[in-house]
């Protein structure tokens, strides 16, 4: 019988090693695994390369791991917020490196892996640093910069409903990069608030299907109600 549900954060995210490239869903706090991150942080994996929308908020879920030191870069689209002092404070004495992806990008990079794409070619950025050392091509008149497809090693998703085969459904806009998140890495973690019975979710309201997810752990009062 298929059963992914694994009993506890801790348990679920017990074999993420060092150095690993760990996907992270969430649009600041909407969508973003908290549990699953202390989880982590508590696991003591360490060198980490993190991919995310941001790079943190206040000092909770993805700040917290990277004040723990366990980062060393952040891939994201936007790095720089009021809360994410965290994170701009190590920038600046230089203990974490970035790379600044824009959102769009990020998201078409995460679905190329997904989907078994080589990559793809874009006009965002082309002309900019963020070109810098990528291959570019002119089409149809106009400058366009190849990017690579961003895979994972694992990846911690925040769902609302999960049955035990994996299938799952969103809270509205938590659902973000939590989709394309659980495409593109190897291994899908994920964190939901209720556990569905086998069935009982509508197969039209299931939007990433079991094959994509690998663990799921039950989290009825998580940080963010999203």
């Amino acid at each position: 019988m298929i059963d992914k549900f694994i009993d506890t954060p801790a348990a679920a995210v017990a074999d993420i090693h060092d150095g690993a490239t760990v996907l992270i869903s969430g649009f600041g706090g909407a969508g973003m695994p908290t549990e699953l991150i202390h989880a982590l942080i508590d696991q003591g994996a360490r060198d980490l390369t993190v991919v995310s929308n941001n790079a943190g908020n206040h000092e909770t879920g993805l700040a917290a791991l990277v004040k723990a030191g366990r980062v060393r870069k952040v891939i994201c689209s936007f790095p720089k917020a009021s809360h994410s002092w965290v994170f701009d404070a190590l920038y600046r004495e230089g203990r974490i490196e970035l790379e600044c992806v824009p959102q769009g990008t990020i998201a078409e990079r995460l679905r190329a892996a997904g989907a078994g794409l080589g990559g793809f070619f874009t006009p965002t950025a082309y002309g900019t640093e963020l070109a810098r050392g990528k291959e570019t091509r002119i089409i149809n008149g106009r400058g366009h910069v190849f990017e690579e497809p961003l895979h994972g090693d694992f990846a911690l998703v925040k769902a609302d409903r999960g049955d035990r085969w994996g299938n799952l459904t969103y809270n509205m806009s938590a659902r973000n990069f939590g989709p394309i998140m659980c495409m593109a890495a190897r291994t899908t973690i994920v964190q939901v608030r209720a556990k569905a019975e086998l069935g009982e979710l509508p197969p039209e309201t299931v939007v990433t299907p079991g094959i994509f997810v690998k663990r799921v752990t039950e989290v009825p009062n998580a940080a963010f109600s999203s």
